[in-house]
């Protein structure tokens, strides 16, 4: 008998390298970070489990990943970048998806760093939030940016939406809820690599602006997003 994966329709779906491509984050580290791996340090072998647990099985053995996963490989990625340890990270994962009962805690609240320890506002929204260090569990009163968080939307439970990756006055949105989670002008559901790869094929904006019933401004938008993504950093 086939087996048959029912994906939820608000959830997406990414292989590996479509979401190395989204996220700029290299295929080998992506697929340690959702499985896990061994290493030896001398003559021992020990096991680094999964930072989190990914929101999909398996497709046809292939590792599959959803719009969270998606969003937490890039915070994972902005906080190693910006100095957290791995060890205050992973303890960060651990103590986040206890307190919010989620598998992807860095996608129910909205996180920041100084560089040593992860925080999390766990206050009502105000001028001054209230910030939780959930490492030391020391409340700590502070006006904190989200710079890895600008350009996500959220519900009014805090629950991560969508994401506008050129900033959300621009027409590119991810939404799991639509396309299957891939890349879309936000007002007619066109994929951004369809409106790029037409223009690159035509070479005229205007063509495609008639062909697709969009705005040139949505055309402009699709080839900048889709001319950022680049090449994935190494592992």
């Amino acid at each position: 008998m086939e087996h048959v994966v029912i994906i939820p329709f608000n959830t997406g779906i990414y292989t590996v390298p479509e979401a190395s491509r989204l996220t700029r984050v290299a295929s080998p580290r992506i697929r340690r970070w959702l499985k896990g791996y061994k290493f030896f340090s001398g003559e021992r072998e020990h096991v680094s489990p999964p930072v989190w647990r990914g929101q999909l099985q398996p497709v046809d053995g292939a590792l599959a990943l959803g719009f969270l996963d998606l969003m937490e490989i890039r915070v994972v990625d902005a906080f190693l970048r910006s100095g957290v340890s791995w060890k205050t990270l992973r303890e960060a994962e651990r103590r986040g998806s206890e307190l919010f009962h989620s598998n992807h805690p860095f996608c129910t609240q909205r996180f920041a760093t100084d560089g040593r320890g992860i925080f999390v506002d766990i206050g009502p929204e105000s001028d001054e939030p209230i910030i939780l260090e959930i490492i030391n569990s020391q409340a700590v009163f502070d006006a904190i940016t989200y710079p890895f968080f600008k350009d996500l939307q959220f519900s009014q439970d805090r629950i991560l939406e969508r994401w506008w990756p050129l900033g959300d006055d621009r027409s590119v949105v991810v939404d799991p809820r639509r396309a299957f989670g891939q890349p879309i002008i936000a007002d007619r559901g066109v994929p951004t690599a369809i409106l790029s790869s037409a223009v690159k094929a035509t070479n005229s904006i205007d063509e495609i602006v008639f062909w697709y019933d969009v705005t040139k401004s949505s055309v402009v938008d699709a080839i900048e997003f889709e001319d950022s993504l680049g090449h994935a950093k190494a592992a």
